[in-house]
Formats: structure tokens, C-alpha cells, sequence
């Protein structure tokens, strides 16, 4: 069952999820630290590409069905228009500036 995005207990992460499934490009950047890194599957990637490439030029949506360590571990089911839906597990370190300086994703 998937959750409420506005009850997501993190106010970063919750507003990563909202920027991501509203297309808010500008908003989304504004929510990553400045040197904010990103990992997919392991393999490290570029931030400002991966998303661009993954989530806005693609039209990508989370759907977060579990969340643990506080909010900043979530289950997902993610999808755009490249590969579909997928389960995908996230997770987030948040910096004392309340920005995300880093994120991984990765099939779950």
C-alpha cells in the first residue's frame, strides 16, 4: 500500500519525493547540497545528469511504500517512460543544513 508522501517522516526525503512526482526540476536542485553525490546500483553517477536523465526528461514518479531509519530509507515503486515500473530501495544523507548530500538508489 503505498504511502502518503505528506507523511513521510523526513522533511528532506519528503520533499525530494513531492519535487520529483510534481516535476519540480528547480525546486528538486534546490533541496541537494551543493556538492551533493548520488549513487545507482552501486556505481556512482552524476547528480544533476542522473535525475535530469531518470526523472524529469523521463517523466519519473515514485510511489513509497515503506520507509525506515527515520524516513531516510524508503521501499519505492519508481517508473518513467524509459524503464517502466520497478521496486527501488532509496536512501538519504541529509546534511545539518537540512539538504540532501547524498542519495542511492538501487533495484530492490
Amino acid at each position: 500500500m503505498t504511502m502518503q508522501t505528506t507523511r513521510l517522516g523526513d522533511p528532506a526525503v519528503r520533499a525530494f519525493v513531492t519535487a520529483v512526482n510534481n516535476r519540480e526540476r528547480e525546486g528538486f536542485m534546490a533541496l541537494l547540497a551543493p556538492d551533493a553525490t548520488m549513487a545507482d546500483d552501486g556505481s556512482e553517477r552524476d547528480p544533476v545528469d542522473w535525475t535530469d536523465r531518470e526523472i524529469f526528461s523521463s517523466r519519473g514518479h515514485m510511489d513509497v511504500d515503506d520507509e525506515s531509519d527515520g524516513g531516510r530509507s524508503l521501499v519505492v515503486r519508481h517508473r518513467n517512460d524509459v524503464w517502466g515500473e520497478m521496486r527501488t530501495r532509496w536512501s538519504f544523507t541529509v546534511d545539518g543544513d537540512g539538504r540532501i548530500s547524498h542519495f542511492e538508489t538501487g533495484q530492490a
